[in-house]
C-alpha cells in the first residue's frame, strides 16, 4: 500500500472519530435537540407507544444519554490516540484493537437494538459509525496483515 493511500484512510479514522466526539457531546448535553428528533421519536414510539414522557422518564433518558455521550466521547478519544499514535506507525495491535473495539460494540449494540425493537438505532446511528470508522479499518488492512507466501 503506497504511503499517501494509507495516510489517508489514518486521516479519516481520526477525523471520522472526532465527528463522532462531537456527537458523543451533542448526545450527552443536546439529547432533546432537533439533532435527535427522529431517534427520539422512533424511541418513544418503539418504548412508550408514541405517548408523551413523564417528567421522571425525561429525566432518566437525559440522564442516561449523558452517561451514553461520555462513554462515546471517551471511547472515541482512545480511538484518535490509537490511529494518530500506534496506527500511524503501522502497529499491527493497533489495528487489531480499533477493529475488534469497533466490532464488540457494533455487535453487541446491535443486538440489544435488535432484540428490543430498536431497529431505528441500528440504521440512524450504528451502521454509520461502522461504516464510518470501519471502512479505512477495511481499506488499510493490507498494512497490518502479513503477506502470505
Amino acid at each position: 500500500m503506497k504511503e499517501e493511500r494509507f495516510l489517508f484512510w489514518q486521516k479519516w479514522l481520526t477525523w471520522a472519530n472526532v465527528m463522532t466526539i462531537l456527537v458523543g457531546v451533542l448526545v450527552a448535553f443536546a439529547g432533546n435537540s432537533m439533532v435527535f428528533k427522529v431517534h427520539n421519536e422512533y424511541t418513544i414510539a418503539v418504548f412508550f407507544q408514541g405517548q408523551q414522557l413523564s417528567p421522571e422518564v425525561l429525566a432518566l433518558k437525559n440522564w442516561l444519554f449523558g452517561v451514553i455521550g461520555g462513554t462515546i466521547v471517551g471511547f472515541h478519544l482512545l480511538m484518535i490516540f490509537i490511529s494518530e499514535y500506534a496506527y500511524k506507525r503501522k502497529e499491527t495491535w493497533a489495528f487489531w484493537a480499533m477493529g475488534t473495539g469497533l466490532l464488540s460494540w457494533f455487535l453487541i449494540d446491535s443486538a440489544i437494538s435488535w432484540y428490543y425493537g430498536a431497529l431505528h438505532n441500528i440504521i440512524l446511528i450504528n451502521v454509520v459509525a461502522l461504516v464510518l470508522i470501519g471502512l479505512p479499518l477495511l481499506m488499510t488492512r493490507k498494512a497490518f496483515v502479513p503477506k502470505r507466501d
